[in-house]
């Protein structure tokens, strides 16, 4: 095992490869690395750093730093993008039109190139989204700054061209991308175990050599350990609807597609070792920083007449107090009132409280039926005096610090249900405030819970049905349960597990997969303000 250090900017890694093609549980029902073990196993095998490059998306990046940073391991966020041949916009249901599209793995130098590897994602989903969020050579060529470009696996355009014995079509893709990214432009070569790229990676490098292009050596591993790829084969049949038995299924015809070992991809490419330290040049440059704790939150304008924004809130907070107190509400309600407004300034809330007002308030003034709030936002009399929440704190002795609480410092909740016929009326009103391109509906996964697990796994393994509902039906029917918990509780569960080969083995897998992501989709009724993005804001408000 190598020598460990801690990793900071501007540091040397002292491993001697780095994974720089690696996809997780969120290359969904693709990827079978689950984000929490790949920099523990980087760590086990002496490596300083690792990246991620989900297909298409950055769902991981955050925990995959947090979870890197706390093992010691550099955090290498990238993306493996999909790139249409023909523009991002346009579709092969157009006529003539053959608009494949191609892999491409891009790499955040630093912030800036993070800034701009989320920013060619989204235009994928938002402008490109044809079966997959594609991006272009237009928008790759505006917003390459800060990031690092490797020609990706046997999807990626240089391969196919050489493989399709398109050799001028190869140079000049390659030739494009290394006078858009310079010296930061890499042409990947793979160790995989499939017959397809032994050819590619001859042809690869006598394409590398004739135009200066560095080489890269990479694995494109997804999943952690090599006796994980028969798990790996069941996920992807979940993914196509397929069963291990069908011939025409999607499969990859080898093992090899693991993390692994640097002793491995040294002999393996013992006669190209620029490429294997490359990888380390690569992990070098990256440097990508999170901040976290600290909010950002979009400008709320408020009328002229208010020199600040503190003190537009204390206008509304004073009429609403007389609206729902009355002329005169007594000592105790005017100092709740100023401890609270004291303490949302004292903690850089204020603008929090006019956009969460701002949106409840044209909801109300235009019709459109608002609840009375729920969570602990109903403890603030500062929400009750300017009407985002209806139920008085006093009368029903509810308590604002569970909802901020200075020694706790953390964004407030306030739960908000409009009318479902009618939201969307207010979601439109703050894109057009914010602008479109500031504000979007949260994400939510929905995962492979125990008994969703054991009948994919069984249906794919050929198990008849009613053996599989079977089996599923032994799983309690508890919140969170587990599998492993499950045999723990049921006996009957746990003797056939011991006793039948095919109920263990179906277990054995689905404990493998269980709990990974299955689809993504968007939050069936909340919406989310997100402060690494700056720009959730819709039906709910949430940190």
């Amino acid at each position: 095992m190598g020598r460990r250090i801690k990793i900071i900017e501007g540091e040397k890694i002292v491993s001697k490869f780095v994974h720089l093609h690696i996809h997780s549980e969120y290359s969904l029902l693709d990827g079978a690395n689950r984000i929490k073990d790949l920099p523990i196993r980087a760590k086990e095998l002496g490596m300083d750093a690792i990246a991620l490059t989900d297909h298409g998306v950055m769902y991981g990046a955050i925990d995959f730093y947090k979870a890197c940073k706390k093992e010691g391991i550099k955090p290498i966020i990238g993306c493996e993008v999909y790139v249409a041949r023909q523009g991002r916009k346009r579709t092969d249901k157009e006529p003539g039109i053959d608009n494949k599209y191609n892999h491409l793995i891009l790499l955040a130098k630093n912030n800036q190139g993070y800034k701009n590897l989320s920013k060619l994602v989204s235009i994928g989903f938002v402008e490109g989204y044809y079966y997959k969020p594609r991006i272009d050579y237009e928008v790759l060529e505006k917003y390459h700054e800060g990031l690092i470009c490797l020609s990706a696996c046997l999807a990626g355009a240089v391969n196919q061209f050489l493989l399709n014995g398109q050799e001028d079509k190869a140079e000049e893709i390659a030739m494009w991308h290394k006078n858009v990214f310079g010296e930061d432009y890499y042409i990947e070569i793979q160790n995989n175990g499939i017959e397809e790229q032994v050819l590619a990676n001859q042809k690869l490098v006598k394409l590398a050599r004739k135009l200066d292009i560095p080489l890269v050596a990479t694995n494109d591993a997804h999943y952690l350990k090599k006796e994980d790829a028969y798990n790996h084969e069941v996920l992807l049949c979940i993914q196509t609807g397929k069963r291990i038995s069908d011939e025409d299924r999607m499969k990859f015809d080898t093992d090899e597609l693991y993390v692994k070992s640097q002793e491995e991809m040294i002999e393996y490419f013992s006669n190209f070792p620029d490429a294997i330290e490359n990888t380390i040049k690569i992990a070098e440059k990256c440097n990508v920083e999170f901040e976290f704790g600290h909010t950002i939150l979009p400008n709320y304008d408020v009328p002229e007449e208010f020199e600040t924004h503190f003190d537009y809130l204390k206008k509304l907070c004073d009429d609403g107090i007389k609206n729902r107190y009355g002329e005169n509400p007594s000592q105790e309600i005017l100092d709740r009132a100023e401890y609270e407004i004291g303490i949302v300034k004292k903690m850089g809330y204020v603008d929090y409280f006019l956009i969460v007002w701002d949106f409840i308030h044209y909801a109300k003034s235009h019709g459109i039926p608002v609840g009375p709030g729920r969570g602990s936002g109903a403890g603030s009399i500062l929400a009750y005096a300017i009407e985002i929440t209806d139920i008085d704190p006093i009368k029903y002795g509810l308590i604002f610090e569970r909802f901020l609480n200075p020694e706790r410092i953390s964004m407030p909740d306030f739960d908000v249900d409009f009318c479902y016929e009618r939201r969307q009326e207010v979601i439109d009103y703050v894109s057009n405030k914010y602008g479109h391109d500031h504000v979007s509906q949260i994400i939510t996964f929905g995962t492979m819970a125990a008994k969703m697990v054991i009948r994919d796994v069984a249906r794919v393994l050929d198990i008849p049905y009613s053996e599989a509902d079977s089996l599923a039906k032994m799983i309690p029917n508890e919140l969170h349960i587990t599998i492993k918990k499950a045999l723990e509780e049921n006996r009957e569960l746990r003797q056939r597990y011991e006793t039948e080969e095919t109920v263990k083995k179906v277990l054995d897998i689905a404990m493998g997969l269980e709990g990974m992501p299955r689809q993504a989709s968007t939050h069936a009724c909340r919406s989310c303000y997100n402060e690494r993005a700056s720009r959730y804001i819709c039906s709910s408000i949430c940190p």
